[in-house]
């Protein structure tokens, strides 16, 4: 068993909570059994490390014996190590070390998708954790995230997709117009979540290929990429809400390709 909260095991392990160490290594921390367990079911050949407490191996003995029959390694560790290893507050006894590397635009775009999200300006990274995970239970394609968002593989995003990021391909990195033309060249139509939209999510063509853009949380999206949309549309507000959260609207955009 693990015990020292000061081995340099303990402090590699917590150094991915840095950005720097996740883009060197190619890895990242995975906290809590519902996102370990994704990871191994759907991923299992990306898990390098799965650490657990003894107590936390009893209660999800499913993921331990699923993780050990993929011929991933599995250690005991004391709470305090797995605490020290953690970003998370509680860590709920489980953390795994996985490599995880983006999708690829061109892999995506290749297949043919019918509906992708597209965040151009995502800084929060709960919304951005939200959506993927939105984006899952719709029956997304794709998530689309570009260069100024959130950094996809922060402890807070990982959390915040409970498990999803294994389910559906995310492309990082993108340059927002660059992308919009891409997009547009493979005849996906984009779709601008804005309120100054005529037209409501419902009342737009879903049954083609089409991406949702979404702005930023603060100020949405800038004229010149509204511009660059087909087409700006809006979340319907039958109440006196001003707005609706980021991965809120995202989430009813998706739903509203399930429609189509």
């Amino acid at each position: 068993m693990l015990t020292n909260p000061s081995s340099d095991r303990v402090k590699a392990v917590r150094g991915l909570s840095r950005r720097s160490a996740r883009r060197r290594t190619g890895r990242l921390l995975v906290e809590g059994p519902q996102g370990v367990r994704e990871a191994v079911a759907f991923a299992p050949r990306s898990v390098i490390d799965l650490y657990v407490t003894p107590e936390a191996a009893q209660r999800y003995a499913d993921v331990v014996e699923q993780t050990r029959d993929a011929g991933r390694f599995v250690h005991l560790t004391s709470p305090e190590v797995l605490d020290a290893m953690c970003d998370a507050e509680h860590p709920q006894g489980m953390a795994a070390v996985v490599e995880w590397s983006p999708a690829d635009l061109e892999g995506v775009l290749a297949v043919g998708p019918r509906t992708l999200v597209f965040l151009t300006n995502v800084r929060d990274p709960g919304n951005l954790g939200t959506v993927i995970r939105g984006a899952d239970a719709a029956g997304a394609d794709a998530v689309l995230v570009s260069a100024e968002s959130v950094d996809v593989t922060s402890p807070k995003v990982i959390r915040s997709t409970v498990g999803s990021l294994w389910h559906v391909p995310v492309v990082t990195g993108l340059d927002v117009p660059s992308t919009l033309a891409r997009l547009a060249a493979a005849g996906v139509t984009t779709y601008a979540a804005d309120g100054s939209g005529e037209r409501t999510v419902d009342e737009v063509d879903r049954s083609g290929s089409h991406a949702w853009v979404m702005g930023n949380e603060a100020w949405g999206l800038p004229e010149d990429l509204l511009g660059a949309c087909d087409e700006a549309v809006r979340v319907p507000i039958f109440g006196h809400a001003e707005s609706l959260n980021l991965a809120m609207a995202a989430t009813l955009c998706l739903y509203a390709s399930t429609r189509a």
